[in-house]
């Protein structure tokens, strides 16, 4: 009997609608973790040095998923060489919680939509390339320790921390895949082109203060499903 109470409960959770935020430019003014990077960077800035001869590369880089994916762990590594694990989670979680009590910090219409989708009972599970424990700091800051989120986990190496993997693009369908999480959840919210997977797989694609050149992206490989969302 309670097998099966279990099993029925565990039935009416799948039942949820399930309904993805991405974080960065969603919920979060900016890219929290490269604020985390600029903030180690100035307190060392030597460990720019090793940038420099990439600068020139910088605009090209940013144009695909790969190349942000590329320069997103060069920047880490440099950041963090020498760091352990255990002292990288302390840093993140003190930045993360001093992060969230900036003012403005937040995009409050996207926290709003956030909430509604509690309140109405879905799964919401935010969806991040945040680094986990940075992300988990923020959260729990805002007062939303509850809600679930999956972020880019790391490990420490020889040449600094590492992701794995980096919970950027498609790698975040494997994330939720982890999770049973499978295409079609009801509703996906993202800036990003990179996020163009999680998308696809919404009922209801949400766009977050596109540019001009990712709405016609955007609109080209989702059609009708977009619907867009200016939040200041």
């Amino acid at each position: 009997m309670e097998a099966d109470a279990a099993s029925a409960g565990a039935e009416r959770a799948d039942a949820r609608r399930v309904v993805l935020f991405d974080f960065d430019g969603v919920l979060v003014r900016g890219d929290s973790y490269e604020m985390f990077l600029r903030e180690r960077f100035a307190r060392a800035r030597w460990r720019l040095l090793p940038l420099l001869p990439l600068l020139p590369f910088v605009p090209l880089l940013l144009r695909t998923v790969r190349g942000k994916m590329w320069l997103a762990r060069a920047c880490t590594r440099l950041a963090t060489l020498g760091c352990s694990e255990a002292r990288f989670r302390a840093q993140a979680d003190a930045f993360g919680r001093a992060l969230a009590r900036r003012p403005r910090a937040f995009l409050r219409e996207g926290v709003t939509a956030l909430r509604r989708h509690l309140a109405a009972g879905d799964r919401v599970l935010i969806v991040s390339a945040t680094e986990e424990t940075l992300l988990g700091a923020i959260l729990d800051e805002l007062g939303l320790d509850a809600v679930e989120r999956i972020g880019t986990r790391v490990r420490a190496g020889l040449f600094g921390i590492r992701a794995v993997p980096h919970n950027y693009g498609a790698t975040k369908l494997r994330s939720l895949a982890e999770r049973g999480i499978v295409p079609v959840w009801a509703a996906a919210y993202s800036d990003s082109l990179a996020d163009l997977p999680m998308l696809a797989g919404a009922e209801r694609a949400v766009l977050v203060n596109p540019s001009p050149r990712a709405l016609v992206r955007f609109g080209r490989s989702l059609g009708e499903r977009v619907q867009v969302a200016y939040w200041g």
